[in-house]
């Protein structure tokens, strides 16, 4: 991202609304907002915002992982399935 560009004042955001959404949304950029010289807020396409969010979301899980790992919070794979087993059967005897 080129912050030469990526970079608006509040006042051009005002005044070029429709143009600065269409704009990220068509070519999914996104947009550093300031107030008074300092940047304040971040504009950016729908897609992308999602997009980062599950990003985030799976990094988290990694890290979640990885830290049961190293505390040996682990099941085997056997163990996995049997807890899936035990589950289904469960399941399919409170609904009939």
């Amino acid at each position: 991202m080129k912050l030469s560009i990526a970079v608006k004042p509040i006042s051009y955001l005002k005044a070029h609304a429709s143009e600065l959404i269409r704009d990220i949304t068509t070519n999914r950029r996104t947009l550093v907002v300031t107030h008074n010289g300092e940047a304040k807020v971040v504009v950016q396409d729908i897609r992308s915002y999602e997009r980062m969010q599950e990003t985030l979301a799976l990094l988290k899980l990694l890290t979640m992982s990885k830290q049961n790992i190293k505390r040996g919070q682990t099941k085997t794979m056997a163990e996995v399935f049997e807890s899936l087993n035990t589950r289904i059967a469960a399941f399919k005897d409170e609904t009939v």
